[in-house]
């Protein structure tokens, strides 16, 4: 149980916490700042690099991934410099991958070339909308042109590149969200993450929200058209929901995301950057401190950067599993919850579970069908207090 780990993989988390604004619904660990040494951070991430290859020697590394923040504004010399010092310190699997979460703006374009040759090979653009008017709504800078004109400069320089849309935006109907949704298709993406809109606590949305000026937001009834238009259109155009809110064709899921929601390790570097790492037979949770100076000043003092916490080898990862795994359409192993936890599902919940249609057990898998997937908050408070 305490290698548990090698059933999802190790992976590594790489965040680059700086963007040129900060978006109204965004409650991702981003800042806006004047300016940035990125020789300093490069130094700092160096030696985080050089630590955790320290504690994780001899494992087999199977992605890695840039996320912010924006670390399409990150200087290519940068990202060159941390891929060749990953390459050094752990041998990398025959389908490496590396994923850049990229904005869709002109200076980050000019950069997809420089990170595909420093060893970045896919990319995932925060398009968000493909309507002008929801763009500057949602606080985008970029237009739909310049989108359009990103995903095609990046196609030209990945193998595999994918894009982020938000829907269930405000005043959206489902034929606005159907026309929409055909025309992202119609681009060929070989992954999509189709998000509805939420309002996250300590945004400016939330804020907005209280004061009762974020208006025109869809009900109940709508949402679940939304989501259900969603599924089909997805599916019809090939592009399976191998989780929640992702879609992609065969051979094309984002695998880094893969070690997540399957329970693998995976180590975290740069501010507010999580982790979970399995070392000498207890399983870590880490989070760095939030503040870009407080951790940089942390890493150039000498310290690990981030801030520990045990996981028991029950309980805890037993729920993490579930919480994650029944996202997925692969669904969860119950005989390997079960040696995590020491005791199995509750069958009787489970039974009454597939009674109404929620989740179905096939082959020792517990899956949420789609009629589950929409309430799957509540098949998981069901499974857990049962």
């Amino acid at each position: 149980m305490s290698e548990d780990w090698q059933n999802g993989g190790f992976g590594l988390y790489l965040h680059w916490p700086f963007c040129q604004s900060k978006c109204p619904y965004c409650d991702f660990n981003s800042h806006v700042a004047d300016r940035i040494d990125q020789n300093r951070w490069k130094s700092a991430y160096l030696a985080e690099i050089d630590r955790i290859g320290r504690e994780t020697q001899g494992r087999l590394l199977s992605t890695v991934f840039f996320g912010g923040g924006t670390p399409s504004l990150m200087d290519s010399d940068l990202v060159a410099a941390m891929l060749e010092r990953i390459r050094a310190t752990w041998t990398v699997a025959n389908d490496f991958e590396v994923t850049m979460e990229a904005n869709p703006g002109s200076v980050e374009a000019a950069r997809f070339e420089r990170y595909a040759q420093a060893g970045v090979n896919r990319i995932s653009i925060g398009l968000q909308a493909l309507r002008d008017g929801d763009l500057k709504r949602l606080g985008r800078m970029h237009s739909v042109a310049e989108g359009k004109f990103a995903y095609d400069i990046a196609r030209k320089h990945f193998g595999r590149v994918s894009f982020d849309l938000i829907y269930a935006r405000q005043d959206q109907t489902a034929a606005d969200w159907q026309q929409e949704l055909t025309e992202a298709l119609a681009m060929a993406p070989d992954h999509l993450s189709l998000y509805q809109l939420t309002v996250e606590e300590g945004t400016v949305f939330a804020a907005r929200h209280a004061r009762g000026l974020l208006v025109g937001l869809p009900d109940e009834d709508l949402s679940v058209e939304l989501y259900d238009l969603t599924q089909d259109m997805t599916v019809a155009a090939g592009l399976m929901p191998y989780e929640v809110s992702n879609h992609a064709k065969s051979g094309q899921e984002a695998r880094h995301n893969l070690i997540y929601w399957r329970l693998g390790d995976y180590a975290g570097i740069g501010p507010g950057a999580h982790g979970r790492l399995t070392l000498q037979g207890q399983r870590w949770a880490t989070e760095a401190p939030k503040a870009p100076g407080a951790w940089l000043n942390l890493v150039e003092s000498g310290a690990t950067g981030e801030l520990p916490r045990n996981l028991s080898e029950g309980e805890d990862q037993a729920t993490e599993y579930l919480l994650n795994a029944l996202r997925l359409s692969e669904g969860l192993d119950v005989a390997r919850y079960a040696r995590l936890r020491g005791q199995d599902l509750p069958e009787k919940k489970i039974a009454e579970l597939i009674d109404g249609g929620f989740v179905d057990l096939h082959r020792d898998r517990l899956r949420a069908t789609p009629t589950g997937r929409m309430v799957l908050n509540a098949i998981l408070r069901e499974l857990l207090v049962g």
